[in-house]
């Protein structure tokens, strides 16, 4: 009987630590399939959006693994209102590269935020997402929450951009709706990619390659009805193939962003 009432405790051990196993190994696949699917840039639950600004320079040696971040970002959110914007800063230029990129208006956005956001200077790689949140421009997994809480959250407004190819100009029209006091209209044309032979300073010889590159900003003022149009200069060799547009509302107080959107351009096969 004490042999039986042994062999009983024993199996019952057994069956637990079986049991103890298996969901272990449940879990653990669990998590990493969800890993897999944030990876992937899966659509989260949502309507919302993320509007990621990188303050970069190919003058920064810093900077290089922050424009691979996002690159990877972008490239896994095709399907996803993840809207990145790399702006490229002018203080860099003075230590011995002057990146064909840069304006000194990226840097006076990059300023702005500091005064929006209560940071005492500036820096690259620098990111900020939907106007609130920064931090530095390598950090994947803030990044990666920052996206996901802005696909979650629910917009404030919405905007509809439509871009159009002119001779020496794009033209946009522009729609918006339940858009607050306090607010501006950006419009960015984007060039999608370009690589860059660095000869001097921090990065020299290495070539770069950058994502998302902001050629053209420009600030409209919103109708009240709120509805326009724009004209935005071609930067040289522009390509309709290898750029977009991309508009977001911005509130002037806090810099908070309403709402965004993009568009890319009708090309004409003929051509």
């Amino acid at each position: 009987m004490r042999l039986f009432r042994k062999n009983i405790r024993l199996f019952k051990i057994s069956a637990i630590t079986a049991c103890l196993a298996i969901a272990v190994l449940v879990s653990s696949a669990f998590t990493s399939h969800k890993s897999t699917a944030k990876k992937a840039g899966v659509k989260v639950a949502g309507n919302g959006f993320a509007v990621v600004e990188l303050f970069t320079s190919e003058g920064c040696s810093s900077c290089p693994p922050a424009d691979e971040l996002v690159a990877r970002i972008q490239k896994e959110n095709n399907d996803n209102p993840v809207y990145i914007l790399a702006f490229h800063v002018d203080y860099w230029n003075r230590l011995g590269w002057k990146d064909v990129f840069s304006s000194a208006d990226y840097s006076k956005r990059q300023n702005q935020y500091a005064s929006w956001l209560k940071l005492q200077s500036v820096y690259t790689p620098q990111i900020v997402v939907n106007g609130r949140k920064e931090f530095v421009g390598s950090e994947e997994g803030t990044l990666r929450n920052a996206i996901t809480a802005g696909l979650r959250a629910a917009p404030a407004g919405k905007l509809i951009l439509n871009a159009q190819n002119s001779q020496g100009h794009v033209t946009v029209q522009y729609k918006t709706e339940g858009v607050e006091k306090n607010t501006t209209l950006l419009l960015a044309l984007v060039q999608k990619v370009a690589q860059t032979k660095v000869q001097r300073g921090e990065n020299g010889g290495r070539t770069l390659s950058h994502v998302q590159i902001v050629r053209k900003v420009q600030t409209e003022p919103l109708s009240a009805g709120g509805n326009g149009s724009a004209t935005i200069a071609l930067p040289d060799g522009f390509n309709a193939r290898g750029y977009e547009v991309i508009g977001f509302i911005q509130n002037t107080v806090n810099g908070s962003i309403l709402a965004a959107a993009k568009s890319g351009f009708e090309v004409n096969a003929s051509k």
